[in-house]
């Protein structure tokens, strides 16, 4: 449960009522669609709106009507998903929308839309230091970070927008023309708080964006804040509405789609609620600390730096062979043969005799190098002094195999610890 109870305009939120149905619903390509649900990341979703196919509405701003009708259409393909109850445009693009050319500014200057700013205002002043360092995502021309340098002048307020159309107060906030990126920006600004108003709807992987978020802050052991607030479509199954439903807005949260994307992003979540009577839902996530993701994150760099020192070792030790006059095969062309092969440099020059126990892969080449896959048996005739077997986990069988075959080498390798170890004469797990 969140600290504060889920309402809007005072009043618990009622759950829209079931329209009857004709008949009985059954499965059909129209009904289910595979797809990948921006919030929670399920596969399953169900048709919600088809708009056909519109203009963009916000960004394009045509300068005559024969430009307008002249605006290529887009399609409006709503789906929601069945898991979490978010509804997004299956067809979207981002391509489609250029943002970096056009501003998307939102009008609004009634007194309930100022009485809204002024709150966002106040609960994120609430969560900062007496000087804080501030990062807005798609700040627009910046009045909510020149709210929050006015009320707190001594700190450093930073609003990133690829339209760049910033008022900057002078100089009490930086403008950065560009997009925000988390494995960037995160580290180099060293933010207390970062704010994203009214961005998540626009793009195509929300629940992406903020896991990086997320991460980034873990991994820098950062302690930061972010604040996020999109609109809520709540009110549209109550009404019926479909004016919110246009190309631009690629996602559109509910109360539940909206609480599943921050759980999801595995952060711990300090305040859900409404604002600007139920129309937008506002979120605040305290980022940091450490956990188990960081530990699959150190695991796999630590793979990747072994798999490239192997990389070298495993390639000093083929050249040494090669060197050396030996003659060398390597048992196995295909699957992961194949890899090893051509990871670490066998090529077809320098070891052009690979075998295989199948009959089906004889006669075939293997890929990428190109060595003519033979028969094992070709080894009775001509013995290898060097025999390489890619597939460890196989090394037992193919042993026994060579022994039943009355196959024999001086010398089976392995790769073990990122080195061609000696199957028999070494300790590892394989035997």
């Amino acid at each position: 449960m969140y600290p504060r109870v889920f309402a809007r305009g005072g009043k618990n939120v009622q759950q829209p009522r079931r329209p009857s149905r004709i008949g009985e619903l059954t499965v059909s390509a129209e009904l289910f669609n595979t797809s990948t649900c921006p919030a929670c990341g399920h596969h399953v979703a169900v048709a919600f709106f088809d708009g056909g196919a519109q203009a963009l509405a916000t960004i394009a701003w045509p300068a005559s009507t024969k430009e307008a009708q002249a605006m290529p259409k887009l399609p409006l393909s709503f789906v929601r998903c069945v898991e979490c109850g978010h509804v997004y445009n299956k067809d979207f693009e981002y391509a489609h929308v250029p943002y970096s050319e056009k501003p998307n500014l939102m009008f609004n200057r009634g007194f309930i839309w100022n009485e809204h700013l002024r709150r966002v205002r106040d609960l994120i002043l609430a969560d900062l230091p007496a000087k804080p360092v501030v990062v807005e995502i798609g700040c627009g021309e910046g009045h909510l970070l020149r709210a929050l340098a006015e009320a707190r002048p001594d700190g450093r307020y930073i609003g990133f927008d690829p339209n760049g159309d910033v008022d900057t107060a002078d100089g009490r906030m930086e403008a950065r023309k560009e997009l925000f990126d988390p494995a960037i920006h995160l580290n180099e600004c060293r933010p207390n708080m970062v704010v994203s108003r009214h961005v998540l709807e626009h793009l195509i992987n929300p629940l992406g964006f903020l896991q990086r978020l997320v991460f980034a802050a873990r991994w820098l052991a950062m302690e930061t804040s972010l604040f996020i607030e999109v609109p809520c479509i709540d009110r549209a199954f109550e009404t019926g509405r479909i004016a919110d439903f246009y190309y631009e807005h690629n996602s559109h949260f509910t109360t539940a789609s909206f609480s599943r994307m921050l759980n999801n992003c595995n952060a711990n979540v300090k305040m859900i609620e409404h604002g600007y009577n139920g129309e937008v839902i506002l979120g605040l996530v305290k980022l940091g600390g450490r956990g188990e993701k960081l530990e699959y994150a150190q695991q796999a760099l630590d793979f990747s730096a072994r798999a490239t020192q192997a990389k070298h070792t495993i390639g000093t030790q083929l050249a040494e062979l090669h060197r050396s006059g030996k003659r060398v095969a390597i048992w196995g062309g295909t699957g992961k043969g194949a890899a090893f092969i051509n990871y670490y440099g066998a090529d077809a020059e320098r070891f052009p005799l690979v075998v295989d126990s199948d009959r089906d892969k004889v006669g075939t080449f293997v890929p990428g190098t190109g060595q003519e896959i033979l028969f094992r048996d070709v080894l009775l005739e001509r013995p290898a002094d060097v025999v390489i077997i890619p597939t460890q986990w196989r090394a037992k069988d193919i042993v026994a195999e060579m022994a039943r075959a009355g196959i024999r080498s001086q010398t089976l390798l392995i790769e073990h610890h990122g080195r061609l170890a000696d199957y028999l004469n070494e300790t590892h797990p394989y035997k």
